[in-house]
């Protein structure tokens, strides 16, 4: 691993200017994905601007629209008794996530901007139809998260972009929404992940949102399965049916911890688990 220098601004102007006069630096967060890629040599930075001091990075707001500041812990997501209540999909996915001195460390915007297709935060993040907000030294612009991804270690962010902000609409009475995630072990990556919500009026699904990990080069909905379920009685048939569709939707790749045709199954059989179990009546 070569040397780099370091530098911790205080302030997002600050940033904007060091990344400005040094081109070829790197912003950090938590680290906990980019420090094991410099360690590998996949990336050389002359430089890292670390943005973990900068206040108008953290922190949990509620407004008209919910904020959750890039550089917020997924510990302190988790401590958040708010976020409980009102998106107890994302606690899910945070627990999930890696082991507690991880969880420290590792910030959400840390996990959106790595754009990992294994990334525990993207599907619930997806299936709640977040934003992203991005700045740079000159303008700051807000689009669907669903957009963000562009494939592995790829987003939408220009080399001057921070990404700052998550923004969260509230949800509407009868929805809820839940995470599944499978892996070798309890701290690994995921085999595959699912996160699906659904609004209904008694067993009618009037709203479907079903998103994956781990299974395309990109975190992703599939709208092909929201599309069966909306508007439908959930019904046994309609779920086998969006378990054999969600199969059929996704592309994933072989490796040494698990087969393509594997994970197309996990995938198939997670969809189907977390529909059933939001469609019982006793779920809460």
């Amino acid at each position: 691993m070569t040397s780099y220098d370091y530098y911790q601004p205080e302030s997002l102007g600050e940033a904007f200017r060091l990344k400005k006069d040094h081109p070829k630096t790197l912003y950090i967060s938590g680290g906990t994905d980019l420090m094991v890629r410099i360690k590998k040599n996949e990336l050389r930075p002359q430089a890292l601007i670390s943005l973990r001091s900068i206040p108008a990075l953290s922190g949990i707001e509620n407004g008209k629209r919910i904020r959750i500041g890039a550089m917020t812990s997924i510990s302190d997501l988790i401590k958040n008794p708010w976020m409980h209540e009102k998106y107890p999909v994302l606690i899910q996915a945070a627990h999930a996530m890696g082991n507690v001195q991880i969880r420290n460390v590792a910030t959400i915007g840390g996990n959106l901007c790595n754009s990992s297709p294994a990334a525990d935060m993207a599907p619930p993040l997806l299936v709640l139809e977040a934003k992203v907000k991005l700045q740079s030294d000159k303008k700051s612009r807000e689009l669907p998260l669903d957009n963000f991804f562009l494939g592995p270690g790829e987003t939408l962010l220009s080399s001057g972009e921070i990404l700052s902000d998550i923004l969260l609409d509230p949800t509407q009475p009868n929805t809820r929404a839940l995470f599944l995630k499978k892996g070798r072990t309890r701290m690994d990556l995921a085999l595959a992940s699912v996160a699906a919500l659904i609004r209904t009026e008694g067993s009618q699904c009037l709203k479907a949102r079903v998103a994956v990990g781990s299974v395309a080069p990109a975190p992703m909905r599939l709208t092909e399965v929201e599309a069966l379920l909306e508007g439908e009685e959930l019904s046994h048939e309609l779920l086998d049916e969006a378990r054999e569709l969600a199969y059929r939707c996704v592309s994933p790749i072989s490796d040494v911890r698990c087969s393509a045709d594997y994970r197309r199954h996990l995938v198939g059989i997670l969809v189907k688990r977390a529909l059933k179990t939001l469609s019982e009546k006793e779920y809460e």
